[in-house]
């Protein structure tokens, strides 16, 4: 199929546009062809959004497959990520020295592929969520464990941009300024999701209140958290853990939500799938990276 000089114009200066945002190259040499080549083109403007895919895919009961990135900041690493490999990656800025706005130029190659990006938020204030929501596929809540709390994070995620005493009246009564304006925020967050991390007892024994909120997408749990909370740290193959996930598993699956685990043990993750998990969210970019050159340089050196 060919591409018309518009379109080839139009998908070039997409592409140089990622690559000054990153601030990988200066504006002349953005305009290099050879420069822009190595990114993905843009998908075509009629195409699904990637967050409206991931969430079809998971209400056709469909398992998705992401991992963590909590160091790759360059947008240019997107074109060495196997088609068909990931539905969404997760860029987090809690345990390191970046910030959220860091991953943006990464968001948007991501998109260029069809990877929907998620974002996991700093806090736990509307306001933020929101921010994070206005610029990311969706939000992913750390130690969500507070029902009401929660309520309202989902709100400022999935009714943007309502807020003050008509977001209120929503959340406690149901009640929308009007039809219209109901209508208005189900389109435009429509493809929003809302995610939060199930990494205590607490959020375990609140399971079902956490379901029934509006909006939320999928149940991640977070098994260090998790297996602190619980008295066993770091015990990922304990009994006691792997029937939380399965109860986890359990409580998502009643309200037709996908639920699953961090891991970074291949054979870990594997067992959280064969209990159903269908949001699976594995490794991150620094283990990925250490477990390959692990693997590789240690056959090397034994010759």
């Amino acid at each position: 199929m060919q591409t018309t000089r518009r379109e080839f114009f139009r998908r070039s200066s997409t592409v140089a546009s990622l690559l000054a945002a990153a601030g990988s190259v200066t504006r002349t040499a953005a305009a290099e062809p050879v420069k822009a080549a190595n990114l993905p083109l843009p998908l075509p403007s009629n195409s699904p959004k990637p967050a409206a895919l991931l969430k079809a895919k998971m209400k056709r009961g469909q398992t998705v497959f992401g991992t963590l990135l909590q160091h790759a900041v360059v947008p240019a690493i997107v074109d060495f990520i196997p088609d068909g490999s990931i539905d969404f990656v997760i860029v987090t800025a809690e345990h390191n020295a970046l910030d959220i706005a860091d991953f943006l130029p990464l968001r948007y190659a991501l998109a260029a592929k069809g990877i929907a990006c998620l974002a996991r938020t700093h806090s736990r204030e509307a306001d933020d969520v929101a921010k994070v929501c206005d610029t990311f596929d969706g939000v992913v809540i750390p130690y969500a464990e507070d029902v009401e709390q929660l309520k309202r994070l989902a709100a400022a995620a999935v009714y943007r941009p309502l807020k003050g005493v008509a977001l209120e009246r929503v959340i406690t009564e149901g009640k929308w300024p009007s039809e219209k304006t109901r209508l208005y925020v189900d389109q435009k967050c429509a493809d929003t999701l809302f995610v939060p991390m199930i990494e205590s007892v607490r959020a375990v024994q609140h399971l079902d209140a956490i379901c029934a909120i509006p909006g939320v997408s999928a149940l991640f749990i977070g098994p260090n958290d998790m297996t602190t909370n619980m008295g066993i740290p770091n015990e990922y193959d304990h009994a006691d853990f792997i029937a939380v996930v399965q109860k986890v598993i359990a409580a998502g699956n009643k309200r037709g939500i996908p639920a699953g685990s961090w891991f970074g043990k291949t054979e870990q993750q594997l067992r959280t799938i064969k209990q159903g998990a269908r949001f699976v969210c594995h490794s991150n970019d620094s283990s990925l990276l250490k477990d390959i050159m692990t693997t590789v340089f240690g056959a090397l050196r034994k010759g």
